[in-house]
């Protein structure tokens, strides 16, 4: 297959592209790929023929932006097995085939259908195959062949980094960088001059040039000057076809700034300046300002202002602001009209930031002379002393002179002052002041203790001019007499173990004294002089304002006695001295052997002796019991001494069993002992005996004439309701057994509830004529008791 290119434009390329050609055909040319052929010979065996194939091969070019009504012809593919009968059939595939590229099957053409652009895409990569167009089958293997898009010069140069923003130094040699600028062209590089770039200014001239190759921005004056011009506007032209007509340009704005130097001295506007301050200005107050000027900014304008001389060089000072730079000149003493009335100040300004190449502009300071004018005023009276401070005695008398502040006018007048204080808090009115002499005196009696320290203000006013007033302050230090005597500084809790040793320290005492240092800072600590010597305890003075308390005996005993008390007598050492005693309370407690204390309480002395916890509520349990058996036979003594029976016509005898656990003496008296009597007497008591009853019981008033009807069984159950229905009595569960004798024996009552609570002589023996129903009583009653004793 050969493959044919027709895309030589410039005379160059068409004798390139013939070349090409010729030599195509002469080396590689025309190597004709036949098909694969047998040949079939009666009698002769078949011979296979190796086939060969041949490209005609070249590089395809087309040019970019191409606008031509028709498309563009490319190449032309053609295999040496074809024929000119249109039996070979091309195909075209790879980047852009079948819509950038199209091919004639048949003649193999090629053809671009569309305007390219080189800086998108700058080649394709294509594959062409020939098959037989009647078996489909290839005729020439699969080659691979690029087009190349062909470049033309349709970019203009761009600075892509514009527009620039630069400084240079004013007054740099002639040739100084500036900048550098570049330009790009999306121009193929190694073709042409399309991408070749020219620089040149379009304007900036005279003060500016660049460099038309490299694009090297650089001053072009001598002694350029901020101060006459500050800013440029430079602008820098690239042109492509290396500056030739008919190539495309761009261009850029580089803004340029001329930064400061130190290049101007300062200069006073004036050389004569005048002031006038008058008399009553503040020391250390703002008199005047003076500035000069300096055509430099930033730290090239900064200055320092100085008095180099003159007669005021003492009583005024100047000083710089650094944001406005101007010299203030303050007030350092205060100005007297009567003294002197002006003042001459020589007054330098001079840069602080300097720049040696400069140095023959200079020099960079300027000098100017200022005059003072002194203004009289009627000035408010001064006082003596710009404060004053003052000592008075606590616990002095109302009205004890305390200290005197003097002022006067200053002014020739000499006008007479008047004294007085400024009640603007409460402490001024502890004082008073003589409106004429300035005494101050006591208002009230001080304790330092409370308040040792006092701030007052005192006013003095003219009294031609009582408006012109003047202040100073005054402090009155209260001083400390001694009137409080000492004290333990806290409550100690004093231990001492059991087996303390004679002469063991066991606490250490400080003392406080709300009294200062002079009247309360040495304490002595000793025992009561008027107690009789302690046998257990005694106090060592350590002469540090400490005291230790020791022991005098060995061994202590909390079963003896478990707490001493101890007086302690502490005295300062002001004049006078002042004492106080105070009584220390020592417990005693059990300790481990290395003094650790074990336990200080009292329960713990029957654990001392070897009883167990065990043994000791077993102890307490005994004892809880013997009490309750106490109690219980007190309370049944009392509960026996009441009579069983109210009435003689109402006996009966009844026999109680209890089967309940708990309650005491309690359950002796859960039942109602009325119950037990005449049901006619009963109805006489309308409350329980055993119980006081919180709420009124529950009962039923009958006649007299009908309980004398009522049934003993029924009797019985109205008595049972009732009890199950009384909130008053407590909720015990008791059998009651009662044995009714009947209504009013003949014989009377023969049972013991009505006899004498004491023994008597009456005879029993009566009974035993009664019959054999009253046996048993004669055996009771009687002399003989045979049955009672066994």
């Amino acid at each position: 297959m050969r493959i044919t290119s027709t895309s030589c434009i410039c005379p160059v390329l068409v004798c390139l592209c013939f070349v090409q050609r010729c030599y195509g055909a002469a080396h590689h040319g025309s190597i004709k790929v036949t098909r694969n052929q047998t040949k079939h010979i009666e009698g002769e065996t078949e011979v296979h023929h190796r086939p060969k194939r041949g490209w005609v091969w070249n590089q395809f070019f087309v040019l970019e932006e191409h606008m031509g009504p028709d498309p563009q012809y490319v190449g032309k593919l053609h295999s040496n097995s074809d024929k000119g009968d249109g039996s070979v059939k091309y195909i075209l595939t790879g980047e852009g085939a079948g819509t950038i590229f199209i091919i004639d099957d048949t003649t193999g053409d090629i053809h671009s259908t569309k305007s390219l652009d080189r800086e998108q895409k700058t080649h394709y990569v294509l594959h062409a195959q020939a098959i037989d167009r009647r078996t489909n089958k290839p005729l020439e293997p699969e080659s691979e062949f690029i087009i190349k898009v062909q470049d033309i010069n349709d970019n203009a140069p761009k600075f892509t980094d514009g527009p620039y923003i630069v400084t240079v130094p004013e007054m740099s040699e002639m040739g100084t960088s500036v900048l550098q600028v570049t330009a790009t062209d999306a121009d193929d590089p190694t073709y042409g001059n399309s991408a070749r770039v020219v620089y040149s200014i379009l304007q900036g001239q005279p003060y500016f040039s660049v460099d038309p190759k490299t694009g090297v921005i650089r001053t072009a004056l001598h002694n350029m000057d901020r101060e006459a011009r500050e800013h440029y506007s430079v602008v820098i032209q690239a042109k492509d076809m290396a500056g030739q007509v008919g190539g495309l340009s761009g261009s850029t704005t580089v803004n340029i700034t001329l930064t400061d130097v130190n290049d101007n001295p300062p200069r006073f506007p004036q050389k004569h300046y005048q002031l006038y301050v008058p008399e009553s200005a503040q020391v250390g107050s703002a008199v005047g300002k003076i500035k000069a000027n300096d055509a430099d900014t930033g730290s090239n304008a900064d200055m320092k202002y100085t008095i180099i001389n003159g007669d005021g060089a003492g009583v005024f000072s100047i000083s710089t602001d650094k944001e406005t730079r101007e010299g203030i000149l303050s007030l350092k003493k205060p100005l007297n009209y009567e003294k002197k009335k002006s003042y001459t100040l020589n007054i330098e300004g001079a840069n602080t930031h300097l720049d040696f190449r400069f140095s023959h502009l200079g020099p960079f300071k300027d000098v100017t002379m200022l005059k003072v004018i002194v203004g009289d005023v009627d000035e408010p009276p001064l006082f003596t002393m710009p404060s004053y401070v003052m000592e008075v005695y606590e616990n002095a008398k109302i009205g004890t002179p305390v200290g005197t502040v003097t002022a006067h006018d200053p002014d020739a007048a000499n006008s007479l002052v008047r004294y007085f204080i400024d009640h603007n808090t409460e402490e001024d009115r502890y004082f008073t002041i003589d409106a004429s002499t300035g005494t101050i005196k006591t208002a009230k009696i001080f304790d330092r203790e409370e308040t040792p320290w006092y701030n007052i203000t005192v006013a003095a006013s003219e009294i031609d001019n009582p408006e012109l007033v003047s202040h100073v302050p005054v402090g009155v230090r209260i001083l400390d007499v001694n009137d409080n005597p000492p004290e333990l500084a806290r409550d100690y809790d004093v231990v001492v173990c059991e087996n303390s040793k004679p002469g063991q320290v066991i606490q250490t005492i400080t003392a406080t004294d709300k009294d200062s240092s002079a009247n309360g800072a040495r304490f002595h600590f000793s025992l009561d002089e008027g107690l009789s010597l302690n046998p257990n305890f005694t106090l060592r003075n350590n002469e540090d304002n400490t005291a230790s308390i020791l022991t005098r005996r060995r061994r202590y005993s909390r079963t003896t006695q478990d707490i001493y008390y101890l007086p302690v007598l502490i005295s300062d050492g002001g004049v006078p001295p002042l004492s106080s005693s105070s009584t220390l309370t020592i417990r005693v407690c059990a300790c481990e052997r290395d003094g650790r204390v074990r336990t200080c309480h009292a329960e713990a002395f029957l654990s001392a002796a070897g009883l167990s916890t065990g043994a000791l509520i077993a102890i307490l349990l005994c004892i809880v019991i013997l009490l309750a058996i106490v109690v219980l036979f007190i309370t049944l003594r009392r509960s026996k001494k009441e009579p069983l029976i109210i009435s003689e016509e109402d006996v009966r005898e009844n026999v109680v069993t209890y089967d309940d656990e708990g309650g005491g003496e309690e359950d002796t008296e859960a039942f109602d002992i009325t119950a037990l009597r005449n049901p006619s007497a009963a109805e006489e008591l309308k409350y329980r005996r055993d119980v006081r009853p919180e709420v009124k019981p529950l009962s039923r008033h009958h006649p007299s004439s009908s309980l004398d009807s009522i049934d003993v069984q029924e009797f019985l159950n109205q008595r049972l309701a009732e009890a199950d229905l009384d909130p008053s009595v407590p909720p015990y569960d008791s059998l009651q057994t009662y044995a009714y004798e009947g209504h009013r024996s003949e014989a009377g009552s023969i049972s013991s509830l009505d006899s004498a609570t004491t023994h008597s002589d009456q005879d029993y023996n009566y009974l035993g004529d009664w019959g054999p129903e009253f046996k048993k009583l004669a055996e009771l009653y009687g002399e003989i008791e045979p049955e009672r004793t066994t």
